[in-house]
């Protein structure tokens, strides 16, 4: 594991994976705190920010406006093949746009005294992205995968 393929990405990358990782450590500590306290709406509020921050950043990451959110060609550089059907980095703006959508409606829930839809949305909303979101960043060619992999292992897969 080395965070030196990280380091060298560009700041926009760099914010949203600093994002990411704050949002799935606050995340935890907001599961097992109590609820419906003043620290557990400070904290909640401090996660949807970073949430949205993360969602933002996603969307704006330079390869995403050169090749558009789904398109395969996203992060698909040095001549890496990426043929339609394979699993690309692109797979993952899919969870990224539903999580964008299920936000605004997660926090709704609790705005609006419906506290079961708001756990609910809240916590489904914080498995996905931590399950599915994990599983995601870690495929071969994204920097994530290099971090945890190491540089190699990207060029053997």
């Amino acid at each position: 594991m080395t965070l030196e393929p990280l380091l060298q990405a560009p700041a926009l990358i760099q914010l949203h994976a600093a994002a990411a990782l704050t949002a799935v450590l606050i995340g935890t500590v907001q599961l097992v705190a109590p609820k419906g306290t003043i620290p557990h709406r400070v904290v909640g509020w401090t996660w949807v920010g970073l949430m949205s921050l993360m969602l933002i950043s996603a969307f704006v990451n330079h390869d995403v406006l050169v090749a558009g959110p789904f398109s395969p060609r996203v992060c698909c550089r040095l001549g890496l093949e990426c043929a339609r059907g394979k699993l690309t980095c692109a797979s993952i703006h899919m969870l990224s746009v539903g999580t964008f959508l299920a936000l605004p409606y997660a926090v709704l829930h609790a705005r609006h005294n419906n506290i079961n839809y708001h756990r609910t949305s809240m916590s489904i909303l914080f498995l996905v992205v931590l399950a599915l979101g994990t599983v995601l960043t870690a495929i071969p060619h994204r920097i994530m995968h290099s971090v945890v992999f190491g540089p190699q292992a990207a060029l053997h897969d």
